[in-house]
């Protein structure tokens, strides 16, 4: 869309606050990557519960950014989401990270698209995203390649949130004026 989407309105936040919010209560501590040097405006602090991390090399894409994530956890697994889903919901998050079992990753297919970047990854793959860093590979997707990956069906994801919202993707000004409605209607 042209803009920082982390700091666009939606209701009386932002789409990364209100996210922030969102999955702190599941969450301990909600893990931020942020773009280095101060190019993404960020008006939090750290604290117990927030860590903000900032990516060393900029625009390197999602898998250094996950993999920079990975590396500042300490839990069992993190749930990864991109800034442009504001509507995410810490339920379907933490009902990712259930179906785990003895997975590296889950990650959710919607309409024949996996989505890398609303799934939950354990620590371990950092290697693997290493490994790719290392090699120029820069597509998030090429990670199914070298771990061992659950994908969980749409059926399955709409269980758990049977309108999709939490993955809905803000992209053009249509999307933004129809996330706002959503953000509203569940206030």
């Amino acid at each position: 869309m042209g803009s920082d989407k982390a700091s666009l309105p939606i209701g009386d936040s932002t789409f990364l606050a209100h996210i922030i919010d969102e999955l702190k209560g599941a969450f301990a501590p909600v893990i931020v990557v942020a773009a280095p040097d101060g190019t993404q405006r960020l008006t939090f602090q750290p604290s117990p519960n927030l860590v903000i991390v900032y990516d060393d090399t900029p625009f390197e894409g999602p898998v250094h950014a996950l993999l920079t994530g990975l590396l500042a956890g300490q839990g069992e697994y993190a749930f990864a989401c991109s800034c442009d889903l504001p509507l995410v919901r810490a339920e379907v998050a933490t009902a990712l990270g259930a179906m785990l079992d003895q997975h590296d990753a889950v990650i959710p297919r919607l309409g024949g698209r996996l989505q890398m970047l609303h799934a939950v990854y354990r620590p371990g793959c950092a290697i693997a995203l290493e490994a790719m860093k290392q090699s120029g590979e820069r597509r998030l997707h090429a990670v199914i390649d070298h771990i061992n990956a659950k994908i969980v069906d749409e059926e399955i994801i709409r269980r758990i949130d049977p309108e999709l919202t939490s993955f809905y993707n803000v992209n053009t000004p249509e999307n933004y004026r129809a996330a706002i409605a959503i953000a509203a209607g569940r206030s």
